[in-house]
């Protein structure tokens, strides 16, 4: 391994953890050097088991031999830069997580069709600005048996270094993509469409019809809004959470996951 103890926040290197900005990170215009960052040594191990390429690392001192130093072993001689507690939260805003920081390349994006080659389940995210939010419905996506997630272009990144923290690694463990006309090319796959919306036609979550699809693309929209009117119109079902008490909706995190269980395969 080569540390490297850092004693200023201007050492070479580190401006990946401390100057880029997410959408630096991302780097759009070149897809192919797009880096991520994830925290905390589980993290870290679920996008080494998903065969993410690390490219150099951020630790606290103590954790290089303790909680790291699995991880340090399996990552061969990227840089791994250290320092005080104290400093590297000044450098990252913030006390690390468990202590370690790890950039990592992106993988090339694959097509609808292929994350959806063997797929019965898939969650469609439309308009999901809010990272949190992102995180926790791939967390539940894993956890409840979804099998792919295709996201629309107005959607948070899944990558973003918060929504890969609250997913606890779930991100690397469910096939995703991007689609700019998510809920046509999920039919053309042979996939009924469910919008999770509220409207005079909407039939009950428990509905016998939505279980009984093979396949099913259950969409999902923003935290505020919901689904634009044309996604509405455009799916198959549109499809409600039966409710107590007057209330009239859920969290986008917390009604996917009452979504996937109750519709998981069987």
């Amino acid at each position: 391994m080569s540390i490297e103890r850092i004693t200023s926040l201007t050492h070479p290197g580190i401006e990946v953890f401390s100057a880029l900005t997410e959408t630096q990170l991302r780097n759009t215009l070149q897809p192919e050097k797009g880096v991520f960052i994830a925290e905390s040594p589980k993290v870290i191990r679920v996008a080494l088991d998903a065969g993410y390429q690390p490219l150099s690392m951020l630790c606290e001192e103590r954790h290089i031999v303790g909680d790291a130093a699995d991880i340090i072993a399996r990552c061969g001689d990227i840089p791994v830069y250290t320092g005080e507690r104290a400093l590297l939260a000044q450098l990252t805003g913030y006390t690390l997580t468990r202590g370690v920081l790890c950039a990592m390349r992106r993988k090339p994006m694959p097509s609808v069709a292929e994350v959806c080659a063997r797929a019965s389940r898939v969650c469609v995210i439309d308009g999901v600005s809010d990272t949190t939010n992102i995180g926790a419905i791939f967390r539940s996506a894993a956890a409840l048996g979804i099998d792919a997630v295709v996201l629309a272009q107005n959607a948070c990144d899944p990558l973003n270094r918060r929504a890969v923290r609250v997913s606890m690694g779930s991100v690397f463990l469910v096939p995703w993509t991007w689609s700019k006309q998510p809920l046509a090319q999920l039919s053309a796959l042979g996939f009924r469409t469910a919008a999770m919306a509220l409207t005079h036609h909407s039939i009950s979550l428990d509905d016998d019809k939505l279980k009984s699809e093979p396949r099913l693309a259950i969409v999902m929209g923003t935290e505020g809004d919901g689904l634009p009117s044309e996604m509405i119109a455009q799916a198959d079902y549109v499809v409600r959470i039966p409710m107590a008490h007057g209330v009239d909706s859920l969290n986008v995190a917390a009604a996917s996951a009452v979504a996937f269980w109750e519709l998981r395969k069987r």
